[in-house]
């Protein structure tokens, strides 16, 4: 069993425009956008990243916002729903929040113990609010008030027809399983970075998730360094996963790997972060791009779509 995985690192997801995406996260959830860059192999379209102040590895959603792309369809072999981590006593500020602006899909629920608040993205995409202690520092630049304000990740949950061969696998990357909720089944990182917990919904009739907007692409988990990442690397080699090279996203590096139930799993490294080429009072602001694509930056300054903070 591995020990070096501590929590997620980001999430990152598809979507439909680059203004409705920074909107939502920026001044319905309050989130900082801590980078403005381009997908790395589609240079064209933005990667867009939403955290703390620092972008802290466990508090960063990102997406590729492909203009006009079409809505994803939800089923087995993604994640289905990832959650934020608020205080206790938060959900009714956020219910009033959320409505008065408009945010559909809302519903207040219980799972595994903890109040949630589940609501709909602006592409279809499923997200909740859990009530739960959390000692993460929050963004304070927005008008969410600090004691009420999001902390970053609670959890991812995937939808699999069946839960098997996933859940050994989270069980050798350092998972333990902490309990059943209905077609739920929760695993924790013990010691992580407080987004600690995967959720396994259990759907052996559904139908297949198609990726567009509103999906997740990928799930990222969180190791300190390039060397525990090698570690990682290697275990998942040895134990006949097919993984990537270790591949240079300038502010952390990244593995990749498919899972039995079809989810795309990263492994990347806390460093070197999101400070590496912008003071962190400035976080977010510019637009930033990889070495490879920056003799592009005139053409996609007119071609990408603008961005009203």
């Amino acid at each position: 069993m591995l020990h070096q995985i501590k929590g997620l690192h980001h999430v990152t997801s598809l979507a439909s425009g680059a203004q409705a995406n920074n909107a939502f996260f920026t001044r319905a959830l309050g989130l900082r956008r801590v980078k403005k860059t381009v997908n790395f192999d589609a240079p064209h379209v933005y990667h867009l990243y939403y955290g703390d102040e620092h972008g802290s590895p466990g508090s960063v959603m990102t997406y590729f916002p492909f203009p006009g792309a079409a809505r994803g369809r939800h089923g087995a072999g993604e994640v289905g729903v990832t959650a934020f981590a608020v205080p206790v006593g938060a959900l009714g500020y956020w219910a009033d929040r959320l409505a008065g602006l408009g945010v559909t899909g809302l519903n207040r629920t219980s799972s595994f113990g903890q109040d949630r608040l589940t609501f709909d993205g602006p592409d279809g995409d499923t997200f909740a609010l859990v009530e739960t202690d959390d000692a993460r520092a929050p963004w304070t630049g927005t008008d969410v008030p600090e004691d009420l304000a999001i902390r970053g990740f609670h959890s991812a949950s995937m939808r699999l027809r069946d839960a098997g061969a996933s859940a050994e696998l989270l069980r050798f990357m350092g998972y333990e399983e902490t309990g059943r909720d209905g077609d739920m089944t929760r695993f924790a990182v013990t010691g992580g970075n407080g987004a600690d917990v995967i959720d396994i919904e259990t759907l052996p009739g559904a139908p297949a998730a198609e990726q567009g907007a509103g999906s997740v692409h990928h799930i990222a988990f969180a190791v300190e360094n390039r060397a525990r990442q090698l570690e990682v690397r290697e275990a998942l080699l040895d134990t006949g996963w097919q993984v990537t090279p270790v591949i240079d996203r300038d502010y952390f590096w990244a593995i990749y790997f498919r899972t039995p139930g079809g989810v795309l799993f990263e492994v990347a490294t806390n460093e070197p972060g999101f400070d590496r080429d912008e003071d962190t009072a400035h976080l977010g602001e510019a637009l930033k791009l990889p070495t490879q694509h920056a003799h592009l930056r005139d053409v996609l300054e007119q071609r990408l779509e603008p961005i009203t903070d």
